[in-house]
């Protein structure tokens, strides 16, 4: 099931190297996903996770070669708890 169309809310610095104006939030959200979760706050969590299924986000979780076991063990538990809907 799709989410959100458009695009997320998440800050323009993650993506620094980016043309957001051209930017395809779709077809690039393994990138997304990777950066958020490396560098996000958040808000940025909020927004990948209203903006993405949690099976895409855990698609890239399983895929990533850039993301640490550390993170990858931290994104599985954080999606699953009530810490994320904060604030």
């Amino acid at each position: 099931m799709e989410k959100t169309k458009g695009k997320p809310e998440i800050r323009h610095s993650l993506l620094w190297e980016c043309d957001l104006e051209t930017f395809n939030w779709d077809k690039s959200y393994k990138i997304v996903n990777e950066r958020v979760i490396q560098r996000g706050d958040l808000k940025d969590w909020q927004e990948m996770n209203h903006f993405y299924t949690r099976e895409k986000i855990l698609e890239t979780v399983d895929w990533s070669k850039q993301l640490e076991q550390r993170d990858k063990d931290f994104t599985r538990q954080f999606l699953t708890s009530d810490l994320l809907y904060v604030a």
